[in-house]
């Protein structure tokens, strides 16, 4: 009969002796990490223009905003290309990851919403004449949520490349669009003039639409254009919360001066937070 094999007790004098095994340490080149995450590029990308310390969170957090852009951006082309598609599920998947995107965006805020004017303007001066709304990835945000303006390609005509790609979602159906459509497809009665708008112009209400989303909404809660119209509302309101946000943060650090890069600041930003997208969403509540 054999005798059960009885555990090593652990040598007092070597206390890892016994530890699992270390990983992996030794490699040829770079990391394996580095290659996928590019740590070594995100971490050497702050180049800081003035002495004072408070500069390098706010670098830092704006380069953070732009990956969420780029990330939010991903997603509602995804869930754009799926609504095209007649897949809701996928474009729901999108969408509600999106939604945690966004809050995380969002929370962003928190280093700098507390910024006094003193301490904008120790650093201030090293932006020149650079603003937020010359970020290119926000401007495809914005254009795929069918805040589309010409105008705004003009700043990024010395980027051939950043210019070309806007140019291109300019001129492509907004998330919004895609969600008409499929509206539309499901036997609502979207107008023409809807369905077949300038789509380099900035979306607006429609009436047509407003009763197709009370309908919806009088109708199965639990049916696809419902947790559809739910999870946009979901995102719409987190848009809204970024816009104010960015507001209450800018009014803090500089009050009603001048924004950068010529921006009327304060001011551009109050008519900004009193937009909402997806307009017909929020409206359409109140006839249900």
């Amino acid at each position: 009969m054999s005798q059960q094999a009885q555990p090593t007790p652990q040598d007092p004098k070597n206390p890892e002796a016994h530890e699992p095994e270390t990983p992996h340490l030794d490699f040829d080149g770079t990391t394996p990490y580095e290659d996928y995450v590019k740590a070594d590029v995100l971490t050497h990308l702050q180049h800081l223009l003035s002495d004072d310390p408070g500069e390098m969170v706010f670098l830092v957090t704006t380069q953070v905003m732009e990956l969420w852009f780029t990330v939010i951006v991903h997603e509602w082309e995804t869930a754009a290309r799926a609504l095209r598609e007649d897949r809701v599920r996928p474009a729901l998947d999108a969408l509600k990851r999106s939604v945690r995107e966004l809050e995380a965006l969002n929370a962003s805020w928190k280093p700098l919403g507390q910024l006094t004017p003193a301490q904008f303007n120790s650093y201030r001066g090293a932006l020149g004449e650079g603003s937020g709304f010359q970020s290119a990835m926000y401007r495809r945000l914005e254009f795929l949520l069918g805040e589309k303006s010409a105008a705004m390609l003009v700043p990024h005509r010395g980027s051939p490349r950043v210019h070309a790609e806007l140019e291109k979602a300019l001129h492509e159906p907004s998330l919004y669009d895609e969600v008409l459509r499929l509206l539309a497809r499901r036997g609502h009665d979207i107008p023409d003039a809807v369905l077949n708008r300038d789509l380099t112009r900035r979306y607006e209400p429609s009436p047509e639409v407003e009763a197709a989303w009370t309908a919806v909404y009088e109708g199965d809660q639990n049916g696809e254009l419902a947790r559809l119209g739910e999870a946009l509302t979901d995102v719409a309101e987190l848009v809204w919360r970024w816009r104010n946000d960015h507001l209450v943060a800018t009014r803090r650090a500089m009050g009603a001066k001048t924004g950068t890069g010529g921006s009327a600041g304060v001011a551009w930003l109050e008519k900004r937070a009193q937009k909402n997208v997806f307009p017909e969403l929020w409206t359409a509540r109140s006839y249900v």
